[in-house]
């Protein structure tokens, strides 16, 4: 006579899936730990300094934490708490460096705004481009691509950094193209609207910088 047993994978909540609170105490850390590193690097050398120091460099980590996560919303509320996490850690080590000036208070909180209504975005776009279906895929694979072309747009335009431009432009292309595979070869029927899609939303994320960002920035 044999006895049935039960595995652990077997019964919700007993499985190798970290918990709902791991998930959130890891995503916080990386992100304090992100902040502060983006401080640390300052002076640095350029190309450490712009690594870290980057809006894109935010957000698309924001984007990879998405996609590791099982769950859509639990991806979505990482995303907000990965970046005010980011911002937490960046403007406490700008404390302790002594570096933290009367327009800080302002500043960050404009950032820590901006992070709480961009991460839930780009969360839920790194989920859906891992796990999601249908034509939704490919608007969040633009979505991500969005972010580094629009920067690109930025550092030229804007900034006269047209070196340090022409290297963001270079990988948001390359970006978008790996992303418009990838959706080409899960079979996507309309997985070329990533390709299309990407410059019109980095023209709409370099338009929000100088419209929103950097005019509120300016006046705190």
């Amino acid at each position: 006579m044999t006895t049935a047993t039960t595995s652990h994978r077997d019964v919700p909540g007993t499985g190798t899936a970290p918990g709902t609170g791991a998930v959130l105490a890891a995503t916080a850390a990386f992100g304090l730990l992100l902040g502060w590193a983006t401080y640390a690097l300052h002076g640095t050398t350029p190309l450490l300094e712009r690594a870290t120091n980057s809006v894109s460099t935010w957000i698309l980590w924001t984007a990879a934490a998405g996609a590791l996560i099982r769950g859509r919303s639990l991806a979505a509320w990482c995303g907000a708490l990965m970046m005010l996490a980011t911002c937490g850690g960046y403007y406490a080590a700008s404390t302790l460096g002594d570096d933290f000036g009367a327009g800080g208070l302002g500043t960050a909180a404009v950032w820590s705004v901006a992070g709480l209504a961009g991460g839930p975005l780009l969360g839920w776009a790194g989920w859906t481009v891992r796990r999601g279906r249908g034509n939704v895929r490919a608007v969040a694979g633009a979505v991500i691509a969005m972010v580094v072309l629009g920067e690109g747009l930025w550092l030229g335009l804007e900034l006269r950094y047209w070196t340090e431009a022409a290297v963001f432009l270079a990988v948001g292309v390359l970006l978008t193209a790996f992303l418009t595979f990838r959706l080409a070869r899960s079979r996507e029927p309309r997985f070329w609207w990533c390709a299309v899609l990407a410059p019109v939303f980095a023209v709409a994320f370099y338009c929000a910088e100088k419209l929103v960002l950097d005019s509120l920035i300016g006046t705190v």
